[in-house]
């Protein structure tokens, strides 16, 4: 387990939350090789939480990979890709179980699971833990997006296929206000809206409307930056700031930094955003 290890040392496994969210992180890494050698790239694109983590220095952990194909296909199944990434992790001495979730409802989304079996990883990792990784593939994507070519170096050098930057913020963009979680509130949406707001990152506006069309919460044919800007104002009204902080914690090494958050603060971090209209 070399690549295993070395893989690992470059997270803080003293705690139970380190450990367990850089296990993640390397299984992580470790399934989009399998996708790569698979071919998987050249049907989809990486964008989300994870793809942000993992290519453009996100200093929170993420759970999920989430993919978008390059051109809807309603036929698309992650199944065929299944082998090369279990061959991945047995080329390092690692036993997985993929898994298709079962959908209860007819959506665009394709998913599996990862599941690591939890002997082998605790030697790894010292810890007890069951990791799961969920796949998301939207089959049927909101377009107008930009890619990119990302490097990652391990378990060996490969290239993934992710969205830019000003459209991976129009779709946190559109979960922030969009994103229905009853009582619960999303603190990691707020927290990767914070670091795109302090990095300067333009959120590419087009790319917002054309995803909110399609979930249906833009009725209208287009929206103005000054109408966009109204929204965030709106739904920063009625954010539970201490609850959002409750949410994000555990991804994130240093909680003092979440200190500043108020309602005040993003409201200032919201004016200071740039937009553009690619």
């Amino acid at each position: 387990m070399t690549v295993l290890r070395q893989m690992l040392e470059k997270y803080d496994t003293t705690t139970a939350d380190g450990a367990v969210n850089g296990l993640r992180e390397v299984m992580q890494e470790v399934a989009l090789a399998g996708l790569y050698r698979a071919g998987f790239f050249d049907k989809a694109a990486f964008y989300g939480g994870t793809c942000l983590r993992i290519f453009y220095g996100l200093p929170r952990f993420s759970e999920d990979l989430d993919f978008s194909l390059l051109a809807p296909d309603g036929a698309f199944s992650l199944e065929p890709y299944f082998k090369a990434v279990k061959d991945e992790f047995t080329a390092l001495g690692l036993e997985v179980e993929i898994s298709a979730k079962k959908k209860t409802i007819s959506t665009g989304i394709e998913s599996a699971f990862l599941k690591s079996d939890t002997r082998l990883f605790s030697l790894a990792v010292h810890a007890e833990k069951t990791v799961k990784i969920k796949f998301e593939v939207d089959t049927l994507p909101p377009l107008g997006f930009a890619t990119e070519e990302k490097l990652l170096l391990q378990p060996f050098s490969f290239y993934v296929k992710c969205f830019s930057l000003p459209d991976l913020f129009a779709g946190k963009m559109h979960a922030l206000l969009y994103r229905n979680w009853k009582n619960r509130v999303k603190g990691r949406d707020w927290f990767d809206f914070e670091w795109y707001a302090r990095n300067g990152t333009p959120m590419n506006l087009s790319h917002f409307i054309v995803q909110a069309k399609q979930s249906g919460h833009l009725k209208a044919e287009s929206l103005t930056e000054e109408e966009f800007r109204s929204l965030i104002e709106r739904r920063i009204e009625v954010l539970d700031v201490a609850e959002a902080v409750k949410d994000v914690s555990r991804f994130v090494k240093d909680v003092e930094t979440l200190k500043i958050w108020s309602r005040d603060y993003f409201n200032e971090l919201a004016k200071r955003m740039q937009i553009t209209s690619e």
